[in-house]
């Protein structure tokens, strides 16, 4: 048992995090908690991982719901290619009859890669399988003086290897929330206190000063501008929402009737577009207001520039074709994107 083990899993034990998926070997509910941490917090997960399986406990709890009632218990967590995929998961798992053990079998699953099926093999089976996510690529970095950059080929082959060798193989599941849970609250991205790290004595990039330069990243993502103008559209009590198709972001969330365009574009401008003469074709439109400013809405890596409209119809038994006509009163069953449901508290207010 090498000293980078022990002081990290003594570290571990007096101030590793408390957490509920840390107190079950149900592989199930490890691996719910794994998918929904992936792209997210532990503070943001938490309480959606507690409201999640107490509304799908299991398996069979899962299979048996409607995917739009999946994605809204997602709702808000964003990547929801993530609860897609883990619905398409439990069906699969359902046929097999049971949860599959083994690395290759539990990475086979729809929407697990190599980090997923290693924690779910560690932590629901003690199997020696090394974790390997942005903590523990920082903490090895760091503590071994390693520059070869972390999002590059290469760079994952060398960390994949070096998670291995450094693994406890004793304890596989305690060493791997450990050294999670270390990179997470000690030896954080910037500015971590040095002074006060049980590994300080080893770590070569706090002995050659190079702790704010790794570990090193090659690329920085591009980061591009979206411009979507949604039109809350009124017909007396009912709205019409439309389910996002598949080759875009949140695919099978609703939302109300869109119309994309290169740059800002102002209400003459957008009036003016064949896609919205199309849109609103045999309608006539009563008042036309904009429901607030402009929203920004960020994702990894582009800008959401939204603005949304409410437009009342003057026919209040208004269908509007390719649309959903839906009550007000019902659009909170809907699961929507965070963007969405931020126009649904400007335009409903009390409501929502």
């Amino acid at each position: 048992m090498s000293q980078f083990s022990e002081k990290l899993v003594s570290w571990y034990r007096e101030r590793g995090r408390d957490l509920p998926w840390r107190n079950t070997a149900d592989p199930y509910r490890i691996w719910v908690s794994e998918i929904i941490l992936q792209q997210t917090r532990v503070a943001q997960g938490y309480g959606y991982y507690l409201r999640f399986v107490e509304r799908f406990p299991d398996v069979e709890s899962l299979v048996s719901a409607e995917e739009d009632e999946v994605m809204k218990y997602w709702q808000g967590l964003g990547y929801y290619s993530r609860a897609r995929n883990l619905h398409a998961a439990a069906k699969d798992i359902a046929a097999r009859g049971s949860f599959p053990v083994g690395f290759d079998e539990v990475k086979s699953l729809k929407g697990v890669g190599d980090y997923t099926a290693a924690a779910v093999c560690s932590f629901a089976y003690g199997m020696p399988c090394a974790v390997v996510d942005g903590n523990v690529c920082r903490v090895l970095s760091r503590y071994l003086g390693v520059d070869v950059p972390t999002d590059t080929s290469e760079g994952k082959k060398v960390f994949a290897a070096l998670a291995g060798e450094m693994l406890d193989r004793e304890r596989p599941a305690e060493y791997n929330q450990a050294i999670m849970d270390f990179g997470a609250l000690q030896c954080v991205p910037s500015s971590p206190d040095c002074l006060s790290c049980p590994l300080a004595d080893g770590c070569a990039a706090f002995r050659k000063g190079l702790v704010g330069e790794l570990p090193r990243k090659k690329r920085k993502a591009k980061v591009t501008e979206r411009f979507f103008n949604y039109m809350y559209v009124c017909a007396g009590a009912h709205t019409f929402l439309r389910k996002r198709e598949a080759g875009d972001i949140w695919r099978n969330l609703y939302e109300f009737p869109l119309i994309e365009t290169p740059g800002e574009a102002s209400w003459e401008e957008l009036s003016a577009l064949a896609e919205f003469r199309e849109m609103f074709r045999g309608q006539a439109l009563g008042s036309v207001r904009p429901a607030g400013g402009e929203v920004r809405h960020v994702l990894s890596h582009r800008v959401i520039r939204a603005r949304c409209y409410e437009i009342t119809l003057s026919d209040e038994g208004a269908q509007m074709p390719g649309f959903r006509r839906v009550a007000v009163c019902d659009l909170d069953k809907f699961p929507v994107s965070r963007l969405i449901s931020r126009f649904f508290s400007i335009v409903l207010k009390p409501e929502f």
